[in-house]
C-alpha cells in the first residue's frame, strides 16, 4: 500500500477540478518524497485537463512546476536529505539508455515519463502519473533538482517549466552578449525569455501587438520594444534579429517575423499554435535563415538553470492562489489576465 494523498484532479476530459484522494506509491530505495510547497500553473495544465492534445490520461491531477521540502528520501539516495528544497518538472523518468538520454536530452528520449499523464510500471501494474496539484509527490532521485534557498521559492516554481522552456533554447542557440535578442509575446513563457536573456547579456526586444505590454516589457529588463501592429513595423526592423524567441501559441503570420532576422539567424518557437505554420522557403533560404522549435530541457541542464537562476536572482513574476480557486484561475489565464504566473499555495489545500 502506498501513501494516501490529497489533490485536485478531473475524472474525465473538460471537467472542473475537484479535490481527490489518491495513492503515491510506496518509496523504493532510490526514490524521494517530497512536501509540495508550491505548484505553478502551467497552460499545457490545461490543454491537458481538456485533452486538447489527445493524450490525457485520467484520472488526472495536472502539476509540473513543483517545489516543496524532502520528507523522506530512499536507502539508496545519496543526493538529497531530509529538510532539503526540492523541485521536480515536467519529466520524472525516462530510458536512461537511448542516444538522447546518453546526451543528457531526456526530455526527448521515446519512452519519456511525464510528472503526470503518463504510464509508469508500480509493480507489474500500469499505473497513471499523477502530478503537482497536490500535498506531496514521490520521485525517482534522477530526476529530482536541487533548488538554492536563496530564490523566492514560490516564484521560482514556474522556473521548472516555463523557466527550462525559455532557458533551453536561449542557451542552445548561444545566446550571449551583444546579441540581438526577440521575444514575441510577453505571457508566461515570454516573460521568463526575457529574464534570462538580459541575464545572459543580450541586447532585448519585445515584440507585442499590445502597446500596453510596453510598461512592463521595460520593467521586466526588455531594453527596447515594438508594437507589431504599427504600420510599417516589420518592414522598419527587417533584418535586425540574431534570435527570436516566439512563446506564442496563437496562430501569427510566420513570414513576417522571420524577415526580422539577420542572416544566419534563428527563429525557435516554444508555443504551440492550433493550427500549422505555412513557411515561404525563400524567406529561410536566401538569407540562410533557421526556424526551429524546443520543448523543455534535460534534467542537468534544469539544473544548471536553477543554478544560473539563484546566481542572477531570476524568478517568475507570480500571484500566488489558494488551491479551491484554480477553476477560476484557468478562467482568468485564458483571458490573459495574471501577471505573468499563478502558483498554487499547497498550504491552503
Amino acid at each position: 500500500m502506498g501513501t494516501k494523498v490529497k489533490g485536485y484532479a478531473v475524472m474525465k476530459e473538460k471537467e472542473n477540478l475537484k479535490e481527490w484522494t489518491f495513492e503515491r506509491r510506496t518509496l523504493r530505495e532510490d526514490d524521494v518524497q517530497i512536501d509540495i510547497l508550491y505548484c505553478g500553473v502551467c497552460h499545457s495544465d490545461y490543454h491537458q485537463i481538456n485533452n486538447d492534445w489527445g493524450i490525457g490520461l485520467y484520472p488526472m491531477v495536472p502539476g509540473h512546476e513543483i517545489i516543496g521540502k524532502v520528507s523522506a528520501v530512499g536507502s539508496k539516495v545519496k543526493k538529497f536529505k531530509v529538510g532539503d528544497i526540492a523541485g521536480v518538472g515536467v519529466l520524472v523518468d525516462s530510458c536512461g539508455h537511448c542516444e538522447d538520454c546518453k546526451d543528457h536530452l531526456e526530455q526527448y528520449c521515446p519512452e519519456m515519463v511525464m510528472s503526470y499523464g503518463s504510464y509508469y510500471d508500480e509493480y507489474g501494474v500500469k499505473t497513471i502519473t499523477q502530478g503537482g496539484y497536490s500535498k506531496l509527490i514521490v520521485t525517482k532521485e534522477d530526476y529530482v533538482l536541487s533548488v538554492s534557498d536563496k530564490l523566492d521559492l514560490k516564484r521560482a516554481a514556474p522556473l521548472l517549466c516555463a523557466g527550462i522552456t525559455t532557458y533551453s533554447p536561449l542557451k542552445h542557440w548561444g545566446v550571449k552578449k551583444g546579441m540581438k535578442v526577440a521575444v514575441v509575446g510577453l505571457g508566461g513563457l515570454g516573460h521568463m525569455g526575457v529574464k534570462f536573456a538580459v541575464a545572459m547579456g543580450a541586447d532585448v526586444t519585445v515584440l507585442s501587438t499590445s502597446t500596453s505590454k510596453e510598461k512592463d516589457a521595460k520593467e521586466l529588463g526588455a531594453h527596447h520594444f515594438i508594437c507589431t501592429k504599427d504600420e510599417g513595423a516589420f518592414e522598419k526592423h527587417a533584418k535586425t534579429f540574431d534570435f527570436i524567441l516566439n512563446t506564442v501559441s496563437a496562430p501569427l503570420d510566420i513570414n513576417a517575423y522571420l524577415g526580422l532576422l539577420k542572416r544566419d539567424g534563428t527563429l525557435c518557437n516554444v508555443g504551440v499554435p492550433s493550427t500549422p505554420y505555412a513557411v515561404q522557403a525563400f524567406g529561410i533560404i536566401m538569407p540562410r535563415r533557421n526556424f526551429s522549435g524546443s520543448m523543455i530541457g534535460g534534467i542537468k541542464e534544469t539544473q544548471e538553470m536553477l543554478d544560473f537562476a539563484a546566481k542572477h536572482n531570476v524568478v517568475a513574476d507570480v500571484e500566488v492562489i489558494k488551491m479551491a480557486d484554480i477553476n477560476e484561475a484557468f478562467k482568468r489565464m485564458l483571458a490573459s489576465d495574471v501577471r505573468y504566473r499563478f502558483v498554487i499555495d499547497m498550504a491552503s489545500l
